[in-house]
């Protein structure tokens, strides 16, 4: 044991606790958030408000969240996992029953100080439950396909959920979220390669349902998946979006226009330009410079995570960090690729840069779950 180690352990317990915290995972929280608050202060012309003031406090609650959270240690979070998803389920079908409605979804429930939405939360809790069972289970029957219903059923049954909404893109990452988690935990490919066959079959019944009575998505779906095989065949229309985010992306160059000087956001030719298509200001304004500087950090949180993971010697902790970060990851590499135009347009949020409540929130208490499995893991005594 090194001195400084023998220091460390010989300091009260709380404060050994926030000695063993990820500090450079909470330096790369902020930057990235920090990116997300000039953001905001630009697409608002110049001005702390609507959007920069309360995405500010938002993280700052955040942040105290994720602390508190991680001093939690992590067989507590273990312990309430299935009792979190169960809530989370309970939540969403509240939402179905009397949520609120806004741009045509039904996805929030109001709460009156905030509107919470659910389908965020049950992205975290869903990995949780998922590496808490696999923690359970014995090793050699994860491949078994007695023991590979459940697991599915815990990722289908919220997917159903919010597949009602509709919400196609959180749908997509619970699924692809979930299935990260199966094949961390050792679940054979051959299942996985089942999957992506049948995923291909259901990609084939939805184009030809299209204008049946058995129709399987909103016509709205339909013509987003139309606007991203050929955004110029309706550039006014329903290729506006997309349209609109390439100007701007190729607008930035390489170096930008400026801070406050990208001339889609500020003219307002760029829709949603506080949520989902904010990437496309940052790129218009910082060009490929603060673009590449964005997906850096995003790169070294992913780095962190796995890196964290993959040295702890709990199996709950690290398949619930390779969860997390996994989900992570599919945020942020679905929102450029929507907004690049190389994925539909799905709606999904860039994490800790687009506003939001919920997703701000949710994203930096699961964070906490990452940093208590880092404070709380195995470490040798001698």
């Amino acid at each position: 044991m090194s001195y400084l180690e023998y220091r460390v352990q010989t300091v009260p317990t709380g404060l050994r606790k926030i000695l063993h915290l990820n500090w450079a995972l909470v330096l790369l929280l902020t930057a990235v958030a920090c990116f997300g608050f000039l953001m905001l202060y630009s697409v608002a012309g110049g001005s702390m408000h609507p959007w920069a003031e309360p995405q500010m406090k938002r993280f700052a609650l955040g942040m105290v969240g994720m602390f508190v959270i991680a001093m939690v240690p992590i067989y507590i979070w273990r312990n309430v996992a299935a009792v979190a998803y169960a809530g989370s389920v309970l939540l969403l079908i509240a939402v179905e029953l009397f949520g609120s409605t806004g741009m045509g979804a039904q996805r929030w429930i109001d709460l009156g100080f905030m509107r919470l939405q659910p389908s965020e939360l049950m992205k975290i809790t869903m990995v949780m439950f998922l590496a808490a069972y696999y923690d359970w289970l014995d090793i050699r029957k994860v491949s078994r396909i007695f023991w590979v219903i459940l697991p599915l059923f815990i990722i289908l049954l919220p997917t159903f959920l919010v597949l009602k909404q509709p919400d196609l893109g959180t749908a997509i990452l619970l699924v692809a979220g979930g299935g990260i988690v199966m094949f961390a935990a050792g679940v054979h490919w051959a299942y996985f390669a089942v999957v992506i066959a049948a995923g291909a079959g259901l990609v084939t019944a939805v184009l030809k349902s299209r204008g049946t009575d058995w129709q399987l998505i909103k016509d709205y779906q339909y013509r987003r998946i139309d606007t991203f095989l050929d955004p110029e065949s309706d550039p006014l229309g329903a290729g506006y979006h997309i349209t609109q985010s390439k100007i701007a992306l190729g607008s930035g160059g390489f170096s930008g226009r400026g801070f406050m000087q990208g001339t889609q956001s500020r003219l307002n030719f760029l829709p949603e330009k506080h949520t989902d298509f904010i990437f496309t200001t940052l790129a218009e304004e910082f060009g490929f410079i603060g673009a590449a500087s964005l997906l850096t950090l995003y790169a070294l949180i992913i780095v962190f995570c796995l890196a964290s993971a993959f040295t702890n010697k709990d199996r709950f902790a690290s398949l619930l960090t390779i969860g997390i970060a996994a989900t992570f990851f599919l945020f942020f590499a679905v929102n450029m690729s929507m907004v690049m135009g190389l994925a539909p347009v799905v709606g999904v949020p860039l994490p800790l840069v687009s506003y939001g409540g919920s997703a701000m929130l949710v994203l930096l208490a699961a964070f906490g779950l990452i940093q208590s499995a880092h404070v709380h893991r195995p470490r040798d005594r001698s």
